[in-house]
């Protein structure tokens, strides 16, 4: 979305979920970028993996552990709160601790990495946190309620973080995609057509897709893409707002 590449050399990023997915994606993206990039997952292997490719450092930490967060570095000009887990049940059947977890990780944890780094942010009078939210931060869809909880929640934390931090520089705004061609929307297939009592080869056409307008996921990439325009040199003036990458859902 811009050719002025590096443009982020010498800024400091940290995103999380940064082993896989769209986490994966803002890394590498932020690092062609010029960012150095801190990569944060709960899984070894691939968090390693990802910092040896973009020439950054591997934190291995689960996020719902709070005191893991506090061990982060705090030196970060960019945060990429794009960590997150998925359940797909009613609710009479949803299980209470996994609701639980999900809000832990998609909701508390942005809160404490936000507690944790907007001083640095503050004190360089510049920052950008760009919060991987979803097209179910604005939408409901039925056996989500962890998730639409979690990602509405995080909608509201980012308006917040985006007041307080206008008058030092500081951004904050969500990208709030479709579904997204990552691990995480293909583990739900199965739950998905137990929940809805269809087949899985139907899930993306008859539950998926079926509120875009653009009949097709959306990879991560492109993602990653806003991601990086969000922290480039014309957008300081954007903040508080979710950005639709849906296909046209929200539209309908």
């Amino acid at each position: 979305m811009t050719s002025q590449l590096p443009f982020l050399r010498e800024r400091v990023a940290l995103v999380t979920g940064g082993g896989s997915g769209i986490g994966r994606a803002c890394a590498i993206a932020l690092a062609e970028a010029g960012a150095d990039v801190h990569v944060v997952d709960i899984a070894e292997e691939p968090a390693v993996s990802v910092a040896a490719r973009v020439g950054g450092r591997a934190h291995v930490v689960d996020l719902a552990d709070p005191a893991s967060i506090e061990r982060l570095p705090a030196a970060v000009d960019i945060l990429v709160n794009s960590a997150g887990l998925q359940h797909v049940a009613p609710i009479p059947e949803f299980p209470a601790e996994r609701f639980t977890l999900i809000q832990q990780v998609m909701v508390t944890a942005p809160f404490l990495l936000l507690r944790h780094v907007l001083p640095h942010m503050y004190a360089g009078g510049w920052g950008r946190v760009v919060n991987i939210s979803s097209a179910h931060g604005l939408r409901a869809s039925a056996y989500k309620s962890a998730y639409v909880a979690a990602k509405h929640g995080l909608e509201g934390l980012s308006k917040v973080a985006a007041v307080e931090g206008a008058p030092y520089g500081v951004t904050s705004n969500c990208i709030c995609p479709g579904y997204v061609r990552t691990p995480l929307v293909e583990a739900q297939i199965e739950q998905q057509a137990a929940a809805h009592g269809i087949d899985p080869a139907d899930v993306l056409s008859r539950v998926l897709l079926t509120r875009s307008a653009v009949k097709r996921l959306i990879e991560p990439e492109e993602v990653a893409a806003a991601a990086v325009w969000l922290c480039g040199p014309n957008t300081g003036y954007l903040t508080g707002t979710s950005l639709p990458l849906d296909g046209g859902w929200t539209a309908t």
